[in-house]
């Protein structure tokens, strides 16, 4: 079985080793960039299974490069996992909105970052054999992964579909936020309850026709969210 590829950008030599390092003696393959400029390119001629994106690195900055990969079909479920000094609430909320999967701060621990990086490839891991469910407008397929939205393929990222096979799979029932970390992220010890918020707005803007006012994915104020038809 071929080596799952990381697409590592980082500008800084020492920790472009050290994550190159880490990474593969953890079994993954790499391709390291140290700028951002042909990282679209290369992606096209070798498929990566994941992008680790450093934010400030010339070129093409990483949160460009991440609006970039969300927006091409065919890189768009790549998952994306930022490595960066830009630690901030605002830069971490940013990249989550940005289609990441996962932020990571510099200065970090090289065994956290395998561990971050496996967590979040292994939402990739197909499920045991589920048929497609169609609720509403919306039709999940589990085995493939795809989501369709008034008869229209809707790409997501892996975290995007996990969180909402969850909710359809438990429709009309509450989650608190705590509740989706222990169920959607599960290897959630890295992630906020806010990155929770983050999501579900995202998820409602493939799902819903109006996500100020949503049909199905709704917030029960002071519990947390249910997915369901009923009204209010």
């Amino acid at each position: 079985m071929a080596k799952q590829n990381v697409f590592v950008v980082e500008d800084d030599k020492d920790i472009s080793r050290l994550v190159r390092h880490h990474l593969e003696g953890s079994g993954y393959a790499t391709t390291v960039f140290a700028d951002g400029r042909c990282v679209i390119e290369e992606a096209e001629r070798v498929r990566p299974s994941l992008f680790l994106l450093d934010v400030m690195v010339p070129g093409k900055d990483g949160f460009e490069l991440c609006r970039t990969i969300r927006q091409v079909p065919w890189l768009a479920s790549t998952p994306v996992v930022f490595l960066t000094a830009k630690n901030s609430e605002a830069d971490r909320i940013l990249g989550l909105n940005l289609g990441a999967d996962d932020y990571i701060s510099k200065p970090f621990s090289p065994r956290e970052l395998v561990a971050r990086v496996r967590a979040v490839l292994r939402r990739f891991d197909p499920p045991p054999s589920i048929a497609p469910v169609r609720v509403g407008e919306i039709e999940i397929d589990p085995a493939a992964m795809t989501l369709r939205v008034r008869g229209e393929h809707c790409p997501t990222t892996a975290t995007e579909f996990r969180m909402l096979e969850h909710f359809v799979r438990h429709t009309g029932r509450v989650f608190t936020r705590d509740q989706l970390l222990d169920s959607v992220w599960r290897d959630g010890a890295y992630v906020t309850s806010r990155s929770v918020d983050v999501y579900v707005r995202r998820v409602r803007e493939k799902i819903e026709r109006d996500p100020e006012n949503p049909r199905y994915l709704k917030t029960v104020r002071g519990a947390g969210y249910r997915f369901d038809l009923r009204e209010g």
